[in-house]
């Protein structure tokens, strides 16, 4: 039986940048360590078209699996991202750290990529440490895929989270629900026009609405 391979790695770096030699460094310690099963180096400035394709804008860049990371990283902040390279539930830290750097953008590409990774924004909707910023990320992705098959496919998921103990939970929740645009998500949102919660009411209240309003 054959061993299982630990992740490889890619790195760019560019003539006279100061964080490369450090992330190169780590990178390089984590090879000898057989963190990494291995690394490939590449200067932006002798592959430049390469580095378009990948669309890299800036460097230190670092592809480890599915996380691209980019600027100063410590070695046990690259040796955390190798670790969980290969465990599922890591792309939704993924998403929030793309997310708080305004990166909004890529998480979007990412989902049109691989879509069995959106319910991923649903975990992360429902850490009650996500910072607003991150949630207000996930909304405008969410809306994105309002009335899409993928949104619509996600119902049952989103709808045991409108019995979260977290208001703000169930308020995106049935926020997410409504924009699903599918009257299966009804029998998750009615129950919500009792909640405790006043906004989560009101959610609940205009999300039916606009529910009521499909043909």
């Amino acid at each position: 039986m054959t061993s299982k391979q630990n992740p490889q790695a890619l790195l760019f770096i560019a003539t006279g940048c100061a964080h490369c030699p450090s992330v190169l460094q780590s990178l390089s310690e984590l090879v000898k360590s057989g963190t990494l099963s291995s690394l490939e180096i590449v200067n932006i400035q002798q592959q430049a078209e390469r580095a378009s394709d990948l669309n890299i804008r800036s460097v230190p860049w670092v592809k480890i699996g599915p996380f691209e990371l980019t600027g100063l990283r410590s070695k046990s902040e690259l040796e955390e991202w190798v670790k969980r390279a290969d465990e599922p539930s890591a792309m939704g830290d993924y998403f929030g750290e793309l997310m708080t750097s305004g990166e909004i953008n890529k998480v979007h590409e990412i989902i049109n990529q691989n879509p069995e990774y959106f319910p991923m924004l649903f975990e992360l909707m429902a850490n009650t440490e996500t910072s607003l910023s991150v949630r207000i990320g996930i909304g405008a992705i969410v809306e994105d895929f309002a009335g899409s098959e993928l949104l619509k496919n996600t119902i049952d998921i989103l709808g045991t989270y409108t019995k979260h103990p977290a208001a703000h939970v169930r308020t995106d929740a049935c926020h997410y629900l409504g924009l699903s645009q599918s009257k299966k998500a009804v029998a998750y949102i009615e129950p919500l026009l009792n909640d405790e919660n006043t906004e989560t009411r009101e959610v609940a209240e205009e999300a039916l609405e606009e529910l009521k309003q499909l043909t």
